[in-house]
């Protein structure tokens, strides 16, 4: 049922409830075009982004996989569309030191820390309210001090906007109280067919990328950067010039066995934290461009490898590589690796981070 009023930037729906029984809704923004951006308060999550399309059924293709019920993102194990936090990405060990004391926090990933943890901001209610002029809404949070084993209360928000150019842009910012470390990102995997429907199976293997990285961070055994920046020349991780996603995946390469597939964070030429397109993948059927913009310096290329058995929209039982993420964020295990990019937040300042995703045409 909608609950709506015709004075906000969206539209509110029920959703269902959270597992402690609070309300969990929907807020879909519509630009001038008829493109739609769903999103649900449990995760601050991307639930669907529909364009309109007259040869697709209903009149319009669904670009980002996830699922039908607020049920099914209480666990979210592919972290479909989330607002990923405290630390997106791994932390080594789940350990790190700052200012000489050491913490320790979940693992959930091997011996590793991931995205925040079981309970991350993938799995909080955030709260919500319009943002401005336009199709905008923000999400806020107040994850408290040793929230996951991570120090300092982190007051967090999130808005997401619509603009009539079908580009979706998201800011994040945060402030602490204590010195903390603070790393977020957005985890949509993307299908340019929109093939995320039930009977509508198409890999992205086909879709083309490029990424303005002349480096990536290799790893160990446990996906978990060495230190090392490595050239991308001569590898199966150069996508300098357009290259399809699949071209080189199946290659007998160290870096592509640990993870299945590409799972690595490549580092952007050149970064001075200025908003700048940093990748572009192109679909060849239909034409559809997707161009990445971020002002952070590390961008996390992942082919979808594990979603093998993920029913997702549609009831549609998902095979490995039916999406790919595009995770524009600060490197992994930055924490523990001190030639990285800083993740320190310090009382006083501002954590600030926008990444844009721009949908067009051929």
């Amino acid at each position: 049922m909608q609950t709506s009023s015709h004075s906000l930037p969206y539209e509110k729906n029920a959703f269902g409830d959270a597992p402690d029984g609070r309300a969990v809704s929907l807020y879909r923004l519509t630009n001038a075009n008829g493109t739609r951006a769903t999103l649900c308060d449990y995760g601050a999550t991307l639930v669907s982004l529909e364009l309109p399309d007259d040869s697709a059924p209903g009149g319009v293709s669904d670009l980002v996989l996830g699922f039908d019920t607020a049920e099914q993102y209480w666990e979210n194990r592919p972290f479909f569309g989330a607002t990923v936090g405290r630390y997106a990405n791994r932390v080594a060990g789940g350990r790190f030191t700052l200012d000489g004391v050491d913490y320790t926090l979940a693992v959930n990933d091997g011996p590793n820390h991931l995205h925040g943890g079981p309970t991350g901001f993938h799995r909080r209610l955030w709260q919500v309210e319009p943002a401005g002029d336009g199709a905008r809404a923000r999400f806020s949070l107040l994850s408290p001090d040793a929230d996951e084993g991570y120090p300092g209360a982190l007051f967090v928000s999130v808005s997401y906007e619509l603009t009539p150019d079908n580009r979706l842009i998201i800011e994040y910012s945060a402030e602490t109280r204590s010195p903390t470390v603070v790393n977020l990102t957005h985890h949509s995997y993307f299908n340019l067919t929109g093939s995320v429907g039930a009977n509508r199976a198409t890999s992205i293997e086909g879709h083309v990328l490029s990424l303005a990285a002349d480096t990536f961070t290799p790893t160990d055994a446990h996906q978990i950067p060495t230190g090392e920046r490595r050239s991308v020349s001569g590898t199966p991780f150069d996508f300098r010039e357009p290259t399809p996603i699949g071209a080189r995946i199946g290659l007998s390469d160290p870096e592509l066995s640990v993870g299945s597939g590409y799972d690595h964070n490549f580092v952007i030429d050149g970064w001075d934290g200025s908003l700048r397109p940093v990748a572009e993948v192109f679909e060849p059927t239909t034409g559809r461009t997707l161009v990445v913009s971020t002002t952070e310096p590390g961008l996390q290329f992942y082919s979808g490898n594990h979603l093998r058995g993920v029913r997702g929209k549609g009831g549609r039982v998902h095979a490995a590589r039916d999406g790919f993420c595009l995770e524009a964020q600060h490197f992994p295990d930055s924490p523990n690796q001190p030639s990285f990019p800083s993740t320190v937040l310090r009382p006083g300042q501002t954590y600030r981070q926008t990444t844009q995703y721009a949908f067009g045409r051929r």
